[in-house]
């Protein structure tokens, strides 16, 4: 029985398994998505998702451990440049995984895996959403207002009186 145990082995051994994700995380960092099959995006979004938490924290002891996983001193110069620059008031959930279909050749299931603030298209909605904002406060606040200055020149006064004689 496979009581708590939640690595998914990808029907791989340790060392290819390592290195697969390593190379898979390497790819995400450079290009921010890419598509592969569903099982191994969740176990890469387990994978990579630790390690931007770590590069949040720009240390020299922080860079060593994220490139005892990643062996690429690029990927991990990007992520911790770029990547964690735009991710660092988020508290965790980097990357997101949208379910492509099924892959033609062997009908498995295929999936984008992709870091969620470098994605455009969902970030330009939110940012317009925000900023339409309801004002029926000013509206019925300036209503009120305008009418006592309109029934002002009715009430008798001394240059009222001049201008009527």
């Amino acid at each position: 029985m496979r009581h708590g145990k939640k690595v998914n082995h990808l029907s791989r051994q340790a060392g290819h398994r390592k290195s697969m994700l390593a190379n898979m995380a390497c790819s995400l960092i450079e290009h921010k998505r890419i598509n592969t099959t569903v099982a191994k995006a969740k176990a890469l979004k387990q994978f990579v998702e630790p390690l931007v938490t770590k590069s949040k924290e720009d240390t020299t002891h922080n860079r060593r451990i994220v490139f005892s996983y990643l062996r690429n001193k690029y990927a991990v110069t990007e992520l911790f440049r770029e990547v964690s620059a735009k991710v660092g008031d988020r508290p965790g959930g980097y990357t997101r995984i949208i379910k492509l279909g099924n892959r033609l050749g062997d009908n498995a299931d295929m999936a984008m895996i992709e870091f969620v603030d470098f994605n455009e298209l969902y970030n330009a909605a939110k940012k317009e959403a925000k900023k339409t904002t309801r004002r029926g406060r000013t509206k019925k606040a300036t209503t009120p207002a305008e009418a006592p200055a309109a029934e002002a020149p009715a009430v008798d006064t001394e240059e009222n009186k001049e201008a009527t004689e």
